[in-house]
């Protein structure tokens, strides 16, 4: 569905990334001022500002960390491995592996497939949204009405919520329904949110995934075992 040669963004992400100095130099630059803007928050501010001050730090945080890990290599994909990467790649397949391609809920359903997927998003800056959907699907196994509600809020505020730390692309129709919903938690509270960040991923980020040095390396590696 993407034009690369007219698309600026693909042309951006093909450009090459900036040197590991630069990119400490201006997370350090960030990080103060994220800093300055908390400490301005926190004087003479009323607890709702400070509040939102705190959450705005934390996702610049966030984002900050991604500066000096930024690569796109098979290396990132092994260092998060749910396995140590030499046995996880063992027992990977290059059946599997290319099986990743045939749909984005088949990748979705293998843990290699997502810990490749989630290295990917990481150099994209987008990991939440892998993150958010996972702890939907987590959210739904839940079976205590306590621990339902305390999790229902949970996710809303790290994903769902204005400014939230790791705020997912959701349109305002999408957030006030499921800020509705977790008013009354039930496990199918996320499912228009999740549903949305989903097809975002699978119109968006899927297929540059399959294009990425990090599968194109992993393939490569699984069929040199067997040669």
């Amino acid at each position: 569905m993407y034009q690369e040669a007219a698309d600026p963004v693909i042309q951006g992400l093909n450009e090459p990334y900036p040197s590991d100095t630069c990119q400490n130099h201006v997370a350090t630059t960030m990080l103060t001022a994220t800093r300055q803007s908390l400490s301005d928050h926190s004087i003479g501010k009323d607890p709702q500002a400070v509040r939102t001050g705190q959450r705005q730090n934390r996702g610049m945080r966030t984002r900050l960390g991604c500066l000096s890990h930024k690569s796109d290599s098979c290396n990132d994909f092994t260092a998060i491995l749910p396995d140590k990467p030499n046995r996880a790649l063992k027992r990977l397949s290059t059946e599997e592996a290319t099986r990743w391609a045939d749909s984005f809920d088949i990748l979705l359903s293998h843990k290699y497939g997502v810990a490749a997927f989630r290295a990917f998003l990481k150099t994209e800056f987008s990991e939440e949204n892998l993150e958010f959907w996972l702890a939907c699907e987590e959210f739904k196994k839940t079976r205590s009405a306590t621990k339902l509600a305390s999790k229902a809020h949970r996710i809303f505020e790290e994903f769902i919520d204005v400014q939230a730390p790791r705020e997912v692309n959701i349109d305002f129709q999408t957030r006030e329904v499921t800020r509705r919903n977790v008013q009354e938690p039930s496990p199918s509270c996320f499912d228009e949110a999740q549903g949305k960040v989903h097809s975002l991923m699978e119109k968006d980020s899927y297929p540059r995934f399959l294009r990425s040095k990090i599968y194109t390396d992993l393939l490569t590696q699984t069929q040199r075992r067997l040669s």
